[in-house]
C-alpha cells in the first residue's frame, strides 16, 4: 500500500508540473499547437520505454474492449480543457476542481460498475469525501477573491491573459 500511495504522489506532482508547463508553452503556441507536443512526446517517451522495457511483448493486446482504442481521443480532450482552463482560472484553482471532477466521476463509476470496474457500494462516507473537497475548493477560491476583487471573473482573466 505505501507504494501505491507514494507513486500516486508522484503522479499527482508530475501532472501539476505538466499541467504548468502545458500552459506555458501555450502561451508561445496555439491549443493544437501544444497538444500535439504533449500526446506526441508523451507517445514518442512511451514507445521508447516501452520497447526498452517490454521489447517486442509491447504490441501484444489481447481481449482489449473496442472503446479501449480511444483513449487518445480522451487524452486530446484533456490536454484541451486543462490548458484552457488554467488560462482561465490559473492553476490552483483550475486543478482543484479537475482533481474533484475526476474523484466524483471515479465515484460514479466505481458506484455502477461502469467500464469494466468491480462494482463499489455508493456510502454516504464517499459522499461526504467528495463535498469536502469541493468545500476545500471554495474556500481556496474565497480567500482569492479577498485579496484580488474581481478574480473570479473569467471575463477578466481572459482579457488579462490575452494582454499579456
Amino acid at each position: 500500500m505505501i507504494q501505491g500511495v507514494l507513486l500516486s504522489l508522484i503522479a499527482g506532482s508530475l501532472v501539476s508540473l505538466q499541467n504548468i508547463f502545458n500552459s506555458k508553452v501555450n502561451e508561445r503556441s496555439g491549443l493544437w499547437a501544444t497538444t500535439s507536443l504533449v500526446l506526441g512526446m508523451g507517445f514518442l517517451a512511451s514507445l521508447t520505454m516501452g520497447l526498452i522495457f517490454e521489447g517486442k511483448h509491447l504490441f501484444i493486446l489481447q481481449n482489449m474492449k473496442t472503446w479501449y482504442w480511444f483513449t487518445g481521443l480522451i487524452g486530446t480532450g484533456v490536454v484541451i480543457c486543462l490548458v484552457k482552463g488554467i488560462r482561465l482560472l490559473g492553476p490552483t484553482f483550475s486543478i482543484s476542481i479537475v482533481l474533484t471532477s475526476q474523484l466524483g466521476f471515479a465515484l460514479v463509476w466505481d458506484s455502477l460498475g461502469l467500464f469494466g470496474l468491480e462494482k463499489v457500494p455508493f456510502t454516504l462516507r464517499h459522499l461526504i469525501g467528495v463535498l469536502v473537497i469541493a468545500g476545500g475548493i471554495i474556500v481556496i477560491k474565497s480567500g482569492d477573491d479577498r485579496k484580488n476583487p474581481g478574480s473570479s471573473d473569467i471575463y477578466t482573466k481572459t482579457q488579462m491573459g490575452r494582454s499579456r
